[in-house]
């Protein structure tokens, strides 16, 4: 009774339908991930759809010279479109998810996914309205990346954190803020200076807040 509750509350596409809610409950696992733990693997096959109910994983691509290209955040009452495409193509995912902070997260076997699909109409809606949302963020990361010059490509990354994190406080280091933004961390360091002397920041080890 209580994964059905969460469910309704956390997840309001499936919500209005309360069959798909009890045939998610019949068939998922509930599990607590700690913070920097990989739960998508690049180039392995997806076992689990994870719907998150509590707090936050990053997914990203890797390059091969260790730069991270951010993609989207999985937030709490949404799923990771890569893993759901992958699981229906029955091929290796080919991006990488990592909880960035203490996760809640209802896993749905792949096996039952199928069987989901074709007796749940609102499961379709959820994945529609859940591509949408991931696309356009996508796309806000691309122009960040592509158009915006590096300050300001900073200053609203560090504000897209904060949202996310519901908090002013970025527990980063400038080198992971280096990766996710493919720069450097001289330049990072040299521009979160130049914030912190335009009073926009404090810094400290690992940590910056957004004033």
């Amino acid at each position: 009774m209580e994964l059905i509750e969460t469910l309704q509350k956390q997840f309001k596409t499936l919500s209005s339908s309360l069959q798909l809610i009890q045939e998610v409950v019949k068939v998922a696992l509930v599990k607590n991930f700690s913070k920097e733990t990989i739960i998508l693997k690049e180039d392995s096959y997806v076992q689990f759809i994870p719907l998150v109910v509590n707090g936050l994983v990053k997914v990203y691509k890797e390059e091969e010279n260790g730069n991270e290209v951010l993609l989207y955040y999985i937030k709490p009452g949404e799923s990771c479109i890569m893993s759901i495409m992958a699981a229906e193509k029955n091929i290796p995912i080919n991006v990488k998810g990592v909880v960035e902070d203490d996760a809640e997260i209802i896993l749905i076997p792949i096996d039952k996914l199928n069987l989901i699909k074709k007796n749940h109409p609102k499961w379709n809606a959820f994945v529609y309205e859940l591509f949408n949302d991931k696309f356009e963020e996508v796309i806000e990361m691309v122009k960040i990346l592509t158009f915006s010059n590096k300050q300001k490509r900073l200053e609203d990354y560090l504000k897209t954190k904060a949202e996310l994190n519901n908090s002013n406080t970025i527990l980063k280091s400038h080198q992971q803020i280096a990766n996710e933004l493919g720069s450097s961390r001289e330049v990072i360091s040299r521009l979160l200076k130049k914030l912190e002397k335009e009073k926009k920041v404090i810094l400290h080890q690992k940590q910056i807040k957004i004033l």
